[in-house]
């Protein structure tokens, strides 16, 4: 990713190839932590659309189990 490509959270929706290029994260992995209600989500017709505030509840909730965990052992 160049610099002009660095994303910011400019929409309100984003689909889920554009989410898993925000959080870096595959396809399966994005559905399975909306499956486990970590990744909220919304439904327009058939399309799942992941809104910009969910994206940055998600981030958050990365950080704050990464503060839980830093310090532990491996």
């Amino acid at each position: 990713m160049t610099n002009a490509e660095i994303i910011t959270l400019n929409k309100y929706l984003y689909k889920i190839p554009e989410a898993m290029t925000l959080l870096s994260l595959s396809r399966s992995v994005i559905y399975e932590q909306i499956r486990a209600g970590r990744l909220r989500f919304v439904k327009q017709g058939r399309a799942t659309l992941v809104p910009a505030s969910a994206i940055r509840d998600y981030v958050a909730l990365l950080e704050q189990e990464a503060e839980v965990h830093y310090g532990e052992s491996a």
